[in-house]
């Protein structure tokens, strides 16, 4: 995921032993300030029952030194914890979107896997940090760099990835470890048969993220996550041998727009062709985008008089696929988002039906005008 703040994840009491609840917290810096609003963080009332804080990013590349690994969160770990319940377990978070040098460099030798896992441990227990989640996209290829590192120079990362993550548990010995994992099934490179065994028996869960099933190297307009996009990326999953209650579903607060073809009239929620969105280098040609639910794009007048309003104002649902939709002609733009009515929907099709271990989201501050997606999703898992 290119954009993170904070993400839920609750498992079902009735589905798993014990009740997870997992929220990613990230500062990005000003230049990002509008999409990840920490001016407006959550009340208690919304953040009671988190189990798991999870602060992004560690860079990868820092675990690699020989002498120690520098790093510190943005926000000293007592003022988060005072954010959430006093159990509330407070976890680092590895890597993120176009972060894979770190990981490929320390996943390639016995020797660069052991102190790779060394000093994650190290910064684990001299920070005070809970547990630790790996966020590598992708190991065995597709990342943000796969035009620069084509995907048949990272095949020997398929069996290096599950090597990485056990060194990385044997030296956490029992605090938790989580990785994120791609909900596109083109870039489960790195999830085999093979692998799998191997991963599930040493990660506590896995994270889906089952968002961003359309992104730029589309060129057909598409949910980006939908109810059915959002059950296949499961069904794969689980298709290559993840047991159901180590997987947690992915929700995502934001929505992504796409410019469309010149000329043409989309009236049907997919199926419509896109104008170029990147270009042969692997880079964003601009003219695709994000937009979120927080205070900054329905508050803050800089923003408010944006075409996201008009998306958000005038979509319509796709009951079929189960998706929010609209296309403004007037400058011709997809819109795909999530709303409370299509998370309802998700909790009973997918995460009741398959018995999934929980659900996250992605993030709980792009949610901040009304919270009302973070609050159908607490809804969703009392059902359970």
């Amino acid at each position: 995921m290119k954009i993170s703040v904070f993400a839920l994840l609750a498992a079902a009491t009735t589905q798993a032993a014990t009740t997870r609840n997992l929220m990613y917290l990230y500062d990005t810096g000003s230049d990002q300030s509008r999409f990840h609003d920490l001016k407006h963080l959550p009340p208690k009332d919304v953040t009671a029952g988190v189990t798991h804080v999870i602060t992004a990013f560690a860079k990868s590349d820092i675990f690699n030194n020989a002498t120690s690994a520098d790093y510190a969160p943005f926000k000293p770990l007592s003022e988060i914890r005072a954010l959430f319940d006093s159990d509330a377990k407070v976890c680092m978070a590895i890597g993120g979107f176009g972060d894979t040098d770190g990981f490929s460099a320390g996943a390639a030798s016995e020797a660069s896997r052991k102190l790779f896992a060394k000093n994650v441990a190290n910064v684990t227990d001299t920070l005070g940090y809970d547990c630790v989640d790996v966020d590598w996209e992708y190991p065995g290829g597709n990342g943000n760099d796969y035009k620069q590192n084509p995907n048949e120079g990272k095949v020997s990362e398929i069996e290096t990835y599950p090597l990485l993550l056990q060194e990385i548990k044997t030296a956490l010995g029992d605090k938790e470890l989580s990785i994120a994992v791609p909900g596109r099934e083109g870039d489960m490179i790195a999830y085999t048969m093979d692998t799998v065994p191997d991963i599930v028996a040493t990660v506590d869960f896995v994270n889906v993220m089952a968002y961003d099933l359309m992104n730029r190297r589309d060129n057909v307009t598409n949910h980006h996550t939908s109810v059915a996009g959002s059950l296949a990326s499961v069904n794969a999953y689980i298709g290559r041998g993840v047991p159901a209650d180590k997987l947690n579903l992915g929700f995502a607060f934001y929505a992504k727009n796409f410019t469309t073809m010149p000329n043409m009239t989309c009236i049907t929620p997919t199926g419509c062709p896109t104008v170029l969105l990147e270009d042969s280098e692997g880079k964003d040609t601009n003219i695709s985008g994000v937009a979120t639910g927080g205070s900054p794009f329905f508050d803050d007048v800089s923003f408010s008089d944006k075409t996201f309003l008009n998306a958000f104002n005038n979509s319509q649902a796709d009951t079929d696929l189960g998706g929010q939709w609209f296309w403004d002609a007037s400058n011709p733009t997809y819109w795909t988002y999530d709303t409370p009515e299509f998370i309802a929907k998700k909790f009973t099709d997918i995460v009741k039906a398959k018995k999934l271990g929980g659900v996250f989201a992605w993030s709980m501050t792009l949610d901040s005008h009304d919270w009302s997606h973070m609050k159908a999703l607490q809804a969703g898992v009392k059902t359970l």
